[in-house]
């Protein structure tokens, strides 16, 4: 029986069990936090390989069918939501680890690899990536590698774009472009693969990845410091870079009030100091010395009580005080569900400028009526600073007065939109704060060149 002539032609390529259409389209969502949401898509299909992306991208770009591309589904700009006339791909059968190359201490992977796997395939190997979130256990690597995720390390290891040395990729067309190279360096001519870092889908589907690995730490020590006075958070980062040598990767800021609810609404988490401070700074090293190390961090923490610098300190004794100390920090989804329509906010200012304008955006929000809940964090290290704010219901004009009062002082203040997460289809509107119009001009120019015919991830970024 005939359904669909392009759901036909597609079961033909891949085999019924690959498709899903129809009713059967109600047990899949667009977003691991929305699962009771059913899926609005013409069809979800389930390639495996790259070589069937290019088939199905060949023959969606001939019939004009326009596509979205689905991978662990924790993007927070509404990059995975699709229409009833969409197609969907859905990476999640493209999961092989196709090679862990100890001496050239690459790895080369699948887009559909959870990336909470791959760091413990390559961790067996004594090997280290150090891409490192809360969503890891969900996270796709082509995921991370569309929306060129930061993370918790990216004071010392950069965003995945510092990771990535050859990528697959295929295009609107269905033309495939491999570089898999596993060279650092490669001057030869234009370096492509950049145009897909980052690009959110719009330009090209990543089928597969080449990532630089490190040898991996010996050592690991993470301490939790509270304060009450934001330039001795800058002080203690400037103390830490300076005494640890190298040794810090990573340097993390937790406001008091959104400190207080991780621990109130955990049923498992214990903080290890004082609840009543201002300001939570979370630290790791990870180095090659275990007892130097721990001495180092400790005796940095003992000056900076003396000086004033920080009010409280605990060092992590035990791999369960310090996996403790990390969920803290990391189970964003215990803020989420204390914040009715939670709207997710992810911004890059000056760190100079963080403590002032973070105190104005949070009293503006709390001028308005309908906010419940205002929750602040951030990697504060390297400007990315994130806000959840509840909210009493979810209408156009309530989410537009949030936007704007989150978004507006950015671009005076020389800030981003977006630091980590893209721009989606949340944030597209709000993206003249962040670029000049020759640079979206130019942006939609790039789009042009590879999508002609605007089918691949459609409306996102511009």
């Amino acid at each position: 029986m005939k359904i669909n002539p392009l759901i036909d032609e597609l079961i033909t390529l891949l085999g019924i069990e690959n498709i899903i259409y129809g009713k059967d389209l109600d047990q899949k969502y667009h977003h691991v936090w929305k699962m009771d949401e059913p899926l609005k898509a013409l069809a979800l299909v389930m390639p495996k390989s790259t070589k069937q992306v290019s088939q199905i991208m060949k023959i969606c770009f001939k019939n004009n069918q326009e596509v979205i591309i689905h991978g662990g589904l924790t993007n927070l700009v509404g990059g995975t939501e699709s229409k009833r006339h969409q197609l969907v791909i859905s990476l999640e059968k493209m999961n092989k680890i196709e090679e862990i190359d100890q001496k050239s201490r690459t790895v080369t992977v699948q887009s559909g690899v959870i990336l909470e796997n791959l760091i413990n395939s390559v961790s067996d190997k004594n090997l280290l990536l150090p891409l490192n979130f809360g969503a890891k256990g969900s996270a796709h690597i082509g995921g991370a590698i569309s929306t060129n995720a930061g993370g918790l390390r990216v004071l010392k290891y950069g965003m995945v774009r510092q990771m990535i040395l050859g990528l697959e990729v295929v295009l609107p067309d269905g033309k495939v472009i491999s570089s898999l190279k596993k060279i650092i360096k490669d001057n030869s001519g234009y370096d492509l693969k950049q145009l897909f870092i980052g690009s959110e889908g719009t330009l090209g589907i990543v089928t597969k990845a080449v990532l630089k690995l490190i040898e991996a730490p010996s050592t690991r020590h993470s301490a939790i410091l509270g304060t009450n006075n934001y330039e001795n958070v800058i002080n203690l980062l400037k103390t830490l870079e300076k005494g640890l040598g190298g040794i810090l990767s990573a340097f993390e800021l937790m406001w008091g009030n959104t400190y207080r609810t991780m621990i109130e609404k955990s049923t498992s988490l214990i903080s290890p100091i004082n609840q009543d401070y201002d300001y939570y700074v979370f630290v790791e090293t990870l180095g090659s010395n275990k007892e130097k190390d721990y001495s180092l961090l400790h005796n940095l923490i003992e000056k900076a009580l003396e000086d004033n610098i920080i009010l409280d300190g605990s060092l992590a004794e035990t791999d369960k005080e310090l996996n403790n100390l990390w969920q803290i920090r990391e189970d964003v989804s215990i803020l989420d569900s204390n914040a009715n329509y939670a709207q997710h906010f992810d911004i890059s200012i000056p760190i100079p400028l963080i403590g002032n304008l973070v105190d104005s955006i949070t009293k503006n929000l709390k001028k308005l009526s309908f906010v419940q809940n205002i929750y602040t964090w951030g990697h504060v290290a390297d400007g990315n600073i994130h806000f959840i704010v509840g909210k009493e219901n979810n209408s156009i004009d309530i989410i537009k007065k949030v936007n704007e009062i989150v978004y507006e002082p950015l671009k005076e203040n020389n800030g981003s939109i977006s630091a980590e997460h893209g721009i989606g289809l949340d944030k597209k509107n709000y993206l003249i704060k962040s670029r000049s119009k020759s640079e979206i001009e130019l942006m939609k120019q790039i789009k042009h060149l590879f999508d002609p015919k605007k089918i691949l991830n459609p409306g996102r970024i511009i």
